[in-house]
């Protein structure tokens, strides 16, 4: 599985995307959190003197969500333009990737008299739920 730029961005600045710092820590390991450190770092050395990505970078640490689309832009350029680099990054994100914390908790529900229960466990994304028609002609 190849990570975009994106995924990768979002990763590494995920402690500051996130409200707070402690949310990162209840999603992913501690080795992961510190792989975040790393890909963040090796992200800002790459940029080291392009004004640009550092006043995006700058922006996302202070909590800016508008810059993180920017920044996204930038990294696809750059591993688009080194081959180097942009595998060295998707190695670090594996890692960050492959500790994030599963939740394995159950769920139970009880329906009664004709009832119907919707129970989704979803980490991001959308949830479609609801009766669902389709109209064949």
């Amino acid at each position: 599985m190849e990570l975009t730029a994106a995924a990768i961005a979002a990763l590494a600045f995920s402690k500051f995307l996130e409200s707070s710092v402690g949310k990162a820590g209840e999603k992913f390991t501690e080795a992961a959190i510190a792989k975040m450190d790393e890909l963040r770092q090796k992200i800002w050395s790459r940029f080291r003197g392009n004004s640009r990505a550092e006043t995006a970078l700058t922006a996302i640490e202070q909590g800016s969500k508008s810059d993180f689309d920017r920044l996204a832009v930038y990294l696809q350029d750059v591993m688009n333009e080194d081959p180097e680099f942009a595998s060295q990054v998707q190695a670090i994100a594996q890692e960050i990737h492959a500790g994030k914390l599963q939740d394995n908790s159950t769920m139970t529900q009880n329906n009664y008299d004709s009832s119907t229960g919707y129970q989704i466990k979803n980490e991001g994304g959308e949830n479609y739920m609801g009766n669902i028609t389709i109209n064949k002609t």
